[in-house]
């Protein structure tokens, strides 16, 4: 029967040369035609491997950012700084913003009206307080694009949506109803604002986040929980390993910028690098 399908097969096209190519048995398509049918079988094979494959490039995808060219210098526009609480981003951002002459854009703890209320009962005050944080800035992004300076901005829009807001769901402090709701006005935002030139992101181990955050004094923040900043820190690095924009990482643990000179010196040439070039 394998035979007889095969030889309609190719006297199909032309039927007049049908008969002198029936010797073309010689083709002996049984055995040739079996050898296709296991590298059939083997697809699926094939493609149950490369999500592992993409999985672990995407693990790779910091280190891949350092090698990024650099942005033109009169394009430049958005640096931003991210990082758990207590990483030093408020520092940074102030101190980069000596160096380079750029505009700080500080997150706005001070007038925020749910900070406290949160700290105190973090369930009730959850929603509010993500959503007060998105439309800040939003704000903020709005006037970075249409401003002419160039803007250092402490923290970004997208760790309020990729880290906090999650974790918040995660540990039963926001409702599935309220977390829904807040990711579709997100995605709504995020869909109208670009990624900022260079992305810092502030590496740090909960131990040197608690000694800093005991350092600065906020008394809100007496009652952060541990188990809340190692989550965050978990968020964070998930976040970093699949963000595609220009990306440089600073070890906070191995580098102390807020108060060793040599530290500081090495994080600015790191940026240099980045935006400007090595020369």
């Amino acid at each position: 029967m394998a035979k007889t399908t095969k030889k309609p097969a190719k006297a199909a096209k032309p039927a007049a040369k049908a008969p002198a190519k029936k010797p073309v048995k010689k083709s002996a398509p049984a055995k040739a035609a079996a050898k296709p049918a296991p590298k059939a079988a083997a697809k699926p094979v094939a493609k149950a491997k490369e999500p592992v494959k993409k999985a672990a490039a995407v693990a790779e995808q910091p280190s891949q950012h350092k090698l990024s060219p650099p942005v033109p210098k009169g394009q430049i526009k958005h640096i931003a700084v991210a990082g758990n609480i207590g990483a030093g981003k408020s520092t940074l951002t102030s101190l980069l913003a000596r160096h380079f002459g750029w505009t700080p854009n500080f997150e706005d703890v001070e007038n925020n009206p749910y900070l406290n209320d949160f700290y105190e009962d973090m369930p009730r005050w959850s929603f509010n307080l993500q959503v007060f944080f998105l439309n800040s800035r939003f704000r903020q992004i709005i006037d970075i694009q249409k401003g002419a300076d160039v803007i250092i901005q402490d923290r970004t829009i997208h760790e309020d949506a990729c880290i906090f807001a999650p974790n918040l769901h995660a540990m039963g402090l926001m409702s599935t109803r309220d977390f829904e709701n807040y990711t579709r006005l997100y995605e709504t935002i995020s869909s109208l604002i670009r990624p900022p030139d260079l992305l810092i992101y502030l590496k740090a181990s909960v131990p040197t986040l608690v000694n800093q955050i005991q350092k600065r004094g906020r008394e809100y923040e007496d009652n952060l929980r541990l188990d809340y900043l190692k989550r965050l820190n978990e968020f964070y690095e998930k976040w970093i390993a699949t963000y595609e924009g220009r990306l440089l990482v600073i070890d906070v643990d191995q580098n102390n910028f807020a108060e060793d000179p040599d530290s500081l010196a090495e994080v600015v040439q790191r940026v240099s690098a980045e935006l400007y070039g090595l020369f």
